[in-house]
Formats: C-alpha cells, sequence, structure tokens
C-alpha cells in the first residue's frame, strides 16, 4: 500500500513539475518592470501611493483600489504629473478589502479597464490601525481591523491568483509589519488586533513560498514588514473606524485616548479638556506622518528593490532590522520593560 501511494504521489508531483517547467522555474528575478500591470490594495496614501508613483516611473500599469475616491485621484494626478508613456494605463477602483464582492468587482473592472486576462505584481497593502483591546474597544472595531489587515492580504490572493498564474512571471507583496513579529507597540497600550493580523499575513506569506513553488513556480512571493513609516495611517484608522470622515474624536475615542494617555504616563491626562484631548491626537498623527525615520517614498523604493532582488522577507527601516535582531536574540525578554526601554533609547520610538 505504502509502495502504491509513493508512486501515485511521485507521479502527481511529476506532473505538476512537468505542468511548470516551462512557466519559470529556473527564471531570473523580476528585473524591469516596464510593460507589466500591477495591482495595489490602498494606493490613495502612504506606501501605496508612492509605489504606484514608482511603479508608473518604470513604465508600470497600475490598477489601484482604496475606500477613498479623492485620495486615489490625487495618486493618479501624481502619477501623471511627469507624463505617462505612451499607453500606459493608471486606473482607480473604490473597494473595501475586507469585502470579497468589492474585490471581484475591483477585479472584473481591472480586467476591462487595463484590457488584460493577467497581471505580474500584486501588492497587498491596505491596512488600518485600532482596535487594539479586547477590553477597551468593541468586537466591531477589534474585527474591522483584522478584517481588513488580515482579510484583506487572504482575499487579495484569492481573487487575483487566477490573473498572476496567467502571467509568464509574478510576484505577491504582502504587507505585514515588525508587528508580525513583535506584537506591541509598547507597555501603555494594547495592541492584540493589529498584531495578530500581521502575524497571520506573514505566517500566510511564508507558507505560500512552497505552495507557489510547487504549484505555479513562475509566481513568487513576499512578506513586507516596515517599522515607523511616514503615513496617514494614525488618522486614515480613524476615519474608517468611525465611518464619518472625520479628522476630529467622538466623545467616546475622546474618553478612551485620555485613559490610553493616562496610562502611559502622560502628566494630568485625565485632567485634560475634550479640546486638549484632540489636540493630543492631530500632534500624534502630524507626527507619525511627518517625524518617521523612513519616509514612503523610501519605504516603496526599499520594498520594489526587494522584488527585483527576489527576496521573500523584506524588512524596511533601519528600526526595523534593530527589532528584528533583538527579538531573535532574546525572545522570552521582547515584552519585557527593559526591552522596551532600551529599544526606544535606540531607535527612538516613542512608545505606548
Amino acid at each position: 500500500m505504502s509502495r502504491c501511494y509513493s508512486f501515485a504521489r511521485a507521479a502527481v508531483s511529476g506532473a505538476v513539475t512537468k505542468k511548470h517547467t516551462d512557466k519559470g522555474r529556473d527564471r531570473s528575478p523580476m528585473k524591469d518592470f516596464a510593460g507589466k500591470i500591477a495591482v495595489i490594495t490602498g494606493g490613495g496614501t502612504g506606501m501605496g501611493r508612492e509605489l504606484a508613483r514608482q511603479l508608473v516611473a518604470e513604465g508600470c500599469n497600475v490598477a489601484m483600489c482604496d475606500v477613498s475616491e479623492a485620495a486615489m485621484a490625487e495618486t493618479k494626478r501624481l502619477c501623471e504629473a511627469e507624463k505617462l508613456r505612451q499607453g500606459l494605463r493608471v486606473t482607480t477602483h473604490v473597494a473595501d478589502v475586507a469585502i470579497e464582492d468589492h474585490l471581484k468587482r475591483f477585479r472584473d473592472e481591472l480586467a476591462e479597464q487595463q484590457q488584460t486576462d493577467k497581471i505580474h505584481l500584486l501588492f497587498n497593502n491596505a491596512g488600518i490601525g485600532g482596535g487594539g483591546s479586547l477590553f477597551t474597544n468593541t468586537r466591531e472595531q477589534w474585527e474591522r481591523t483584522f478584517n481588513i489587515c488580515w482579510g484583506g492580504v487572504y482575499l487579495g490572493v484569492r481573487t487575483f491568483l487566477p490573473m498572476l498564474v496567467a502571467a509568464d512571471e509574478a510576484h505577491i507583496v504582502n504587507t505585514a509589519s515588525v508587528n508580525g513579529f513583535w506584537a506591541s507597540i509598547g507597555m501603555g497600550q494594547a495592541h492584540t488586533a493589529y498584531s495578530s493580523a500581521k502575524f497571520a499575513v506573514k505566517g500566510f506569506t511564508e507558507a505560500l513560498i512552497n505552495d507557489l513553488r510547487l504549484h505555479a513556480p513562475h509566481v513568487k512571493c513576499s512578506v513586507v514588514m516596515p517599522g515607523h513609516i511616514g503615513t496617514s495611517i494614525v488618522s486614515n484608522s480613524r476615519k474608517v473606524q468611525s465611518g464619518d470622515g472625520s479628522e476630529r474624536l467622538n466623545a467616546d475615542e475622546v474618553a478612551l485616548t485620555r485613559k490610553r494617555m493616562a496610562a502611559a504616563g502622560v502628566p494630568d491626562a485625565d485632567k485634560m479638556s475634550d479640546e486638549d484631548i484632540q489636540a493630543a491626537f492631530a500632534e500624534r498623527a502630524r507626527s507619525f506622518l511627518e517625524d518617521a525615520p523612513t519616509t514612503a517614498a523610501q519605504a516603496a523604493k526599499i520594498i520594489l528593490d526587494g522584488v527585483k532582488a527576489e527576496r521573500w522577507r523584506i524588512l524596511v527601516g533601519e528600526d526595523a532590522e534593530r527589532l528584528d535582531e533583538r527579538v531573535r536574540a532574546t525572545p522570552e525578554q521582547a515584552y519585557d520593560r527593559a526591552f522596551y526601554e532600551s529599544l526606544t533609547q535606540e531607535v527612538g520610538w516613542r512608545l505606548g
């Protein structure tokens, strides 16, 4: 019985290998994006916008989705500002990546507007923060974050995989985070939804390496793990979680922010007025965007260089590299206060 099973398994394996031998088994890494078609989720701001701009500059067609039509319009304007190469297409599509039907509509619109049945690059980039605690956040907030940050990646791969397989060469790029190997942003704040999602993205992408090797060896994959990148994720996350599109916190968010600040040791946080809390949140959003050690443009270049080098593991930022080294060196101490304090001194993060 075992000999029959082994023979059957070898036969199936051989059939799969033969089927894909001519489709990239010994292919060199994708060195050139010119003439290719890239899908980017979360293309309205941050790294998604910069990926679009840099890909277009290299002559790559881009189809992006986002929940904000206005943000995508600005990304498209920036892409077109340098004059697109003749025949190059940049298309925008409104979609919530946590909803499979939205992604299927995006795929169908892309096929029509880009006039294609294949894509070469898939950047599952969309993500939000929030819902950090099982105790202080609602289940809806927690699951909204998880379903976008993890579900958007999973559904993105499911939706676009046939179009990737149809190409002669292709690459899947899934954005995780340093929170995909270190589940924290400091001692003073819970971070369970985002971290859980990013751990899932990392594990899923690592598992894809061999799944693709066995069944579609011309399709490669990478997991991206950025540190602190200058994006609008703080303000964007608030807009998505609340659903009102406002820059201002509502009464419940003001109260929760006050508690978080007090827990983090902010002097007299419990005595701050509501307007002071609003100002503190606005400053946090500004600082996250403008004072980051790595810009979104720099991050996009690191990611695209990593794809060209066919690296499956792409750390973005010196802070990400140092944190990775520290967690690997002392995993049992990774959530101790001494670890946090020495890390903040070394990389300059203001955590918690």
